[in-house]
């Protein structure tokens, strides 16, 4: 059976929350610095897990497949850039962002045109 790219998508966001629940996070050192520079935290992070969306797929990332999530934590929408890493049954978070408004459609989802 070949998989969709919707299909493959769910199967992604499906690890990824499964992950996230099961705590199997690596936080990289650059997300440790970018939170600390935004303001936001972990917690953010994962207190919003539930809302968690693929918004853009980057399967021929430098390491591993990564993904930019769309979440909502309280009235803040966030972006999150999560690496999977299925044969070792885990996630890295990236980086995490509050993302400009200018830059994205209302939906802040779609990044308008250049």
């Amino acid at each position: 059976m070949i998989l969709q790219k919707s299909d493959m998508n769910k199967n992604a966001l499906k690890f990824i929350k499964s992950c996230m629940h099961q705590h199997k996070v690596f936080w990289t050192y650059h997300v440790n610095m970018r939170l600390k520079e935004r303001l936001l935290s972990r917690e953010q992070i994962m207190d919003s897990v539930d809302s968690f969306e693929i918004i853009e797929e980057y399967a021929l990332d430098k390491y591993l497949p990564s993904y930019l999530i769309y979440a909502k934590c309280g009235d803040e929408v966030l972006h999150i850039q999560i690496a999977i890493d299925k044969e070792n049954d885990n996630i890295r978070i990236i980086t995490s962002y509050i993302p400009f408004r200018d830059k994205l459609e209302n939906d802040s989802k779609t990044r308008r045109p250049s």
